[in-house]
């Protein structure tokens, strides 16, 4: 089989096509358009594979999708370039309209077309798994219950917005054209390779560089926290095991307010990186509070009993996995 990863020189992409050529007999075709958010490194250990092709290609761009298409015949796609910081959401949405609306569109039009001219065998086999976010149901109270597949969507950022939008349009091209398509929603998702704009990369290496860690408001936004890997072995089980036109969530059951994990971190440093800046006892002491972002959510939490009474469940534990990332980013 080919599958064909979009955005998969970015954190969760690449994650996915490492997991795809370690542990599968199948062959990637990684299109990404390698912006600040791509990350060669995280392909370095397999872009030497048989199994591995790259395309530098912008999701935007129907011609440049269309020539990899017919080039590489490919069997599956797994959907996974998209813009996802919401506080360059919040700045620029516009790019955000652009590339994860607009190029999810144009991903679908050229599949569509693709399938039309294919041979029966693919036509029958294809899957499209478009990969979104817990972030398209809104914000929970403490007290409520965890999202599930059939909650409401309620998007409250431009980037949730744009990420809602583009499922919609996938639902539409699964009901009105045939199209074989599984939507899954994923956690927040940690792990090597992540991009330092995101809050462990950045707590990590804030704190070995003694720099302020900073965090918004209290800190007390609660979020459901899922290794990379996991997310990437959630994703190739749905591609292979999933039901077309159904969705997915995949979490961790991590919860954990901001304050606690970056004090975690914390901690963790303590223990294998002891602080050596002078005047400061402990990394806990570099954190620093500042003015909270605009429409910021208070929880989220899925629930992802769905994918696991299909056989799947998370490996790594919340402590273990910050060990390994911390590890990665600080090389100890």
């Amino acid at each position: 089989m080919k599958i064909l990863v979009t955005g998969g020189a970015g954190f969760i992409g690449s994650a996915v096509v490492r997991y795809i050529i370690k542990h599968t007999p199948h062959y990637v075709i990684n299109i990404d358009k390698l912006t600040y958010a791509a990350n060669p490194k995280a392909l370095e250990n397999i872009s030497y594979s048989e199994k591995y092709i790259f395309e530098k290609v912008d999701i935007c761009s129907h011609q440049d999708l269309d020539r990899v298409f017919k080039l590489h015949h490919p069997n599956a796609v797994i959907h996974l370039a998209a813009e996802s910081h919401v506080d360059r959401s919040i700045v620029c949405p516009s790019i955000f309209i652009k590339n994860n609306i607009l190029g999810t569109f144009t991903l679908l039009e050229v599949i569509r077309n693709y399938l039309i001219h294919s041979s029966k065998e693919i036509r029958n086999n294809f899957r499209f798994i478009h990969v979104s976010t817990d972030e398209v149901y809104g914000e929970l109270k403490a007290c409520d219950i965890a999202f599930n597949e059939y909650s409401c969507y309620a998007p409250s950022s431009p980037y949730s917005a744009s990420k809602a939008s583009s499922d919609h349009l996938v639902s539409a091209w699964c009901r009105t054209y045939g199209i074989p398509t599984i939507i899954t929603h994923s956690t927040n998702n940690y792990g090597p390779y992540q991009h330092e704009e995101k809050l462990i990369p950045s707590t990590i290496t804030n704190a070995i560089a003694g720099k302020p860690i900073q965090i918004y408001g209290k800190g007390l936004q609660i979020r459901d926290w899922i290794y990379v890997e996991d997310t990437a072995s959630a994703l190739y089980f749905i591609l292979m095991n999933g039901k077309i036109g159904e969705t997915y969530n995949i979490g961790a059951n991590n919860e954990i307010n901001n304050l606690d994990i970056v004090t975690k971190i914390c901690s963790i440093l303590d223990t294998y990186l002891p602080i050596q800046q002078e005047g400061i006892g402990c990394y806990k002491e570099l954190i620093r509070f500042v003015s909270d972002r605009p429409g910021h959510d208070f929880r989220y939490a899925i629930d992802s009993s769905k994918i696991r009474q299909l056989g799947w469940k998370p490996k790594e534990r919340l402590d273990s996995g910050l060990i390994r990332t911390i590890k990665f980013f600080s090389d100890i």
